[in-house]
């Protein structure tokens, strides 16, 4: 069973700032020399090609239509389930799958269609 579901956009742009730190760290040990500004473009680069793998994986899965997971737990943006992964600490409870916003229970008002709330 995964504990999360894979994220290639993530995998990619994690490679490309490893692959920057590794460069500047055999600087730094004198094994070869890399000028300040080669690694800009490693981590710009490697920034755009995550992004590219991450809006293809997520037109791929959205174009899985209904044969995504039924479980009650779904993904991460909205689709319900109890927990999720735990952000700034924090234990993802029941509500936001995230582990971000208002507990059970609780509720952030908005003022929308009041007009004298001061929100």
């Amino acid at each position: 069973m995964l504990r999360h579901e894979f994220q290639p956009g993530r995998l990619v742009a994690g490679g490309f700032l490893v692959l920057a730190g590794v460069a500047y760290a055999g600087d730094a040990g004198g094994l070869w020399e890399v000028p300040w500004f080669a690694v800009i473009p490693m981590v710009v680069g490697g920034l755009c090609l995550g992004g590219a793998a991450g809006v293809v994986a997520h037109a791929v899965r959205a174009g899985h239509g209904g044969r995504g997971r039924h479980d009650g737990h779904g993904g991460r943006g909205g689709h319900g389930g109890h927990g999720g992964h735990g952000g700034h600490g924090q234990r993802g409870g029941q509500g936001d799958p995230g582990g971000h916003g208002p507990g059970p229970g609780r509720h952030i008002p908005t003022g929308a269609g009041d007009p004298d709330s001061p929100y």
